[in-house]
């Protein structure tokens, strides 16, 4: 896959919560060891690794601009046991009212030889916050601070794995091509300061805290008015920005000339401005000036240290890739299973007295098998997108995209397809209302 495609930005979810109290709990290494190495699977840009819930396996995304362990799309063959439980409500990003959820105490979490002992959690009953249909691949909850604050977490998002080591045993060795900045913090959420020049014609840099957002897919949110200089863009456009705990983002995407990050400086990123209405509770921190998300994140080897208060950086694999955003319009999301009807062959060889009398035929026994296999559908299209101006509406279902059938691929390999070049042509076969229809459109970058 290319690495544009493995990287591209696509806006998911960033979330708040208002747990202002969280128990007195911690996560420790077990058995001696000073260091416990994790895989993980980078979703959207996203860290998504697993964790046992009092027994139960489960998919977590890490993500340091939360405060609270949340769980949701919680089913019957989940079967997790959750303690102490009552029932509390919470708000977050988005426009609409605060959510119905359930806080559980006391409850135990594993992965490796770490084990979390007393963890409070948030079930969130509204089934439709739903990040599995979003990403192609099951998520059950989100984690931050329970587990940032007890290690020192190293994340190398180019191989894919983050180490957790016990601080005081962890060696800080010196690094001529890492940056280390202090933290600052806020209801348990990390944050720094950096630079933001918003366009080529002055090269000066604005200085800007950010909270540093692992759980965030896109590269860099700006609140607007928050600072004398960061006022609406010249040019943007408008779009659905992602989904938070109390209901959809939407604002305006645009790009700005740079982000300066110490001695790194970060060319053309994408950068988002939330409506005020979305960000209201985000905004209770009046010296926050937005959000540094994942796309930006990844671009490094990332260390967090909370019990020192630093962050440290250095260029990795990513580093030098171009930021692009999704330039067909087109928000695509999983849409469950279907049954395909597949061809399979099985050749029968020639036997020793074929090859004697000349026989040169191979003889080919077709038979037919079912599988399911993944489907995928448009959730949404931006308007006077590429692919709203081709004629796609929201509900089509995708059943081939460049001639290749859309369940043979995942979910984030055929999004990346729409985060290519400009004038890259995508052709897609949707199906609507039980017939096959062919759309052709060339991506178009709507910031020129």
């Amino acid at each position: 896959m290319n690495p544009y495609i493995r990287s591209f930005i696509f806006s998911t979810i960033l979330l708040f919560i208002g747990a202002e109290a969280i128990s007195q709990s911690n996560f420790r290494l077990e058995n001696a060891a000073e260091r416990q190495s994790v895989s993980f699977k980078l979703s959207n840009n996203l860290i998504i690794f697993p964790i046992e819930v009092n027994g139960r396996p489960l998919n977590f995304i890490l993500d340091s601009g939360v405060g609270a362990t949340l769980l949701f799309n919680l089913y019957a063959k989940d079967s997790v046991m959750l303690h102490n439980k009552e029932k509390v409500r919470l708000q977050g990003l988005g426009s609409e009212e605060s959510v119905e959820a359930v806080l559980s105490k006391g409850n135990l979490f594993t992965f490796g030889n770490i084990k979390g002992f007393n963890q409070s959690l948030y079930l969130i009953l509204d089934d439709s916050f739903d990040l599995s249909s979003k990403l192609g691949i099951t998520v059950h909850g989100i984690i931050g601070y329970e587990i940032f604050k007890d290690f020192v977490v190293d994340i190398n998002y180019g191989t894919k794995r983050i180490n957790f080591y016990i601080p005081d045993k962890f060696n800080h060795k010196i690094c001529k091509k890492c940056e280390t900045f202090e933290l600052d913090f806020f209801k348990l959420k990390p944050y720094i300061n950096v630079g933001v020049k918003l366009d080529a014609v002055s090269a000066k840099s604005i200085p800007v805290k950010l909270l540093i957002d692992s759980g965030g897919s896109d590269a860099l949110w700006l609140f607007e008015n928050s600072h004398p200089n960061i006022l609406s863009p010249k040019k943007y456009f408008n779009d659905f920005l992602g989904e938070g705990l109390s209901g959809a983002v939407y604002g305006k995407r645009s790009k700005i000339n740079a982000l300066v990050i110490g001695k790194f400086e970060l060319k053309n990123p994408t950068v988002s401005f939330p409506d005020s209405l979305s960000i209201s509770y985000a905004r209770q921190f009046e010296e926050r000036n937005g959000s540094l998300g994942a796309a930006v994140l990844k671009r490094f080897n990332v260390t967090f240290d909370y019990r020192n208060r630093k962050i440290s950086l250095k260029a990795g694999s990513y580093f030098k890739e171009p930021f692009r955003y999704n330039m067909s319009g087109i928000e695509l999301v999983y849409n469950g299973k279907q049954l395909v009807k597949e061809q399979n062959y099985t050749s029968i060889g020639l036997t020793d007295s074929d090859v004697a009398n000349k026989q040169n035929t191979v003889i080919l026994d077709y038979n037919y098998k079912y599988t399911f296999k993944p489907s995928y559908k448009i959730h949404s299209i931006r308007e006077g997108s590429p692919a709203y101006n081709a004629g796609l509406l929201a509900g089509d279902i995708v059943i081939k995209i460049n001639g290749k059938f859309a369940y043979e691929l995942p979910l984030d390999e055929i999004i990346g397809k729409f985060f290519q070049k400009e004038n890259t042509r995508i052709s897609l076969v949707v199906e609507r209302n039980g017939k096959d229809y062919e759309y052709h459109f060339l991506l178009k970058d709507m910031l020129k």
